[in-house]
């Protein structure tokens, strides 16, 4: 059984010429035990601290937690699909972890369009992930956006 993310929007695609300064989107995942371990499949990172009990329980964290990376994808996931949605391309993405994300924790993933540059098809998105009331994740993504004159 696989655990779905909640989205608030229908996924697709928001031209440039459709978005506006405080539009935002999220999505709600609750990270699973599977997911670290594909994560940590993917990714390679098999560091302990995410897949070992014992070892993480030794450490700052005291127990598991996922990785930092995949509560980033989340993010991803809100802007590849909903804001600006499909077809748009990643340029840069600032990141700052807050606190931890364990297996078991609803992560609250949003983007807002804080800038949009028309002429180069370069839209600002501020972005952050929380469960419940924690910021767990914060930064700021620039993405170039689909546009109906060119796509």
């Amino acid at each position: 059984m696989f655990a779905r993310a909640i989205d608030n929007q229908p996924r697709g695609t928001i031209c440039i010429e459709d978005l506006e300064i405080g539009m935002t989107r999220y999505l709600l995942k609750t990270v699973t035990d599977r997911d670290i371990e594909m994560f940590a499949e993917v990714s390679t990172d098999r560091n302990p601290v995410h897949l070992d009990d014992g070892y993480a329980q030794d450490t700052i964290f005291q127990g598991r937690i996922a990785h930092g990376m995949l509560t980033a994808g989340l993010i991803s996931a809100v802007i590849g699909e909903q804001l600006p949605g499909h077809g748009t391309v990643y340029l840069g993405q600032s990141l700052k972890f807050m606190a931890p994300v364990r297996p078991g924790d609803t992560v609250r993933a949003e983007v807002k369009v804080t800038a949009i540059d028309h002429a180069k098809r370069r839209v600002t998105l501020e972005t952050h992930c929380a469960v419940g009331n924690t910021v767990v994740l914060k930064g700021e993504a620039l993405v170039l956006a689909p546009s109906r004159k060119f796509d």
